[in-house]
């Protein structure tokens, strides 16, 4: 089975490409979905992010998502203890998750997959970009967040330039129409391979 990485900053679409991949019957594992959740029910995980972020980093039982990123998105210390807290957990349900799959391959999203140097797990790698300013106002549309929240987390992910030089395939998400037609192409090509 093929393994894919599918990424792009914060903004750039990527969850929009991972669901046409989807809508093609190709499974598709959202990491950060499957982060929320382990840091929502995982004991384990739980007691670590108490220990490093203290108690605010749970509300009423919950986890505190404002807190956790105010506090992560403005010191990148912060940041690497999360996602080393975080990601060996992530890592485990998604070998636990291919394991249950039956199909030619897989894509795993992920929004840090070059800033973690977790690409060379993959088969190949997707790069979904988008203009800064195009990026930037559909974050603070569907997060309800200022440009500078928005910066903030830009700041923590590596440019697209960076990450375009490593990628198997790059989309330019700016147009469905053109986004879906690099989509299916991708996947034939994939495909082509098996």
């Amino acid at each position: 089975m093929i393994v894919v990485g599918l990424t792009g900053g914060i903004g750039s679409g990527k969850t929009t490409v991972a669901n046409l991949f989807f809508s093609l019957g190709v499974p598709v594992y959202f990491a950060d979905q499957h982060a929320k959740r382990l840091m929502e029910t995982s004991k384990a995980v739980k007691k670590k992010l108490i220990h490093e972020f203290g108690k605010k980093a749970y509300h009423n039982g919950k986890l505190n998502r404002a807190y956790l990123a105010e506090v992560v998105f403005n010191d990148t210390s912060k940041l690497a203890a999360i996602n080393s807290i975080v990601h060996p957990s992530v890592a485990n349900s998604f070998k636990r998750w291919i394991g249950k799959q039956n199909s030619a391959y897989v894509i795993q999203e992920n929004a840090i997959l070059f800033e973690t140097n977790s690409n060379r797990k993959f088969d190949y790698t997707i790069l979904v970009t988008a203009p800064l300013e195009e990026r930037i106002r559909r974050v603070m549309q569907r997060d309800e967040v200022t440009k500078q929240q928005v910066l903030a987390r830009i700041d923590n992910q590596l440019p697209d330039d960076e990450k375009i030089d490593k990628a198997d395939f790059v989309i330019t998400n700016t147009d469905l129409k053109k986004t879906k037609a690099e989509v299916l192409k991708i996947h034939k090509k994939i495909m082509d391979v098996l």
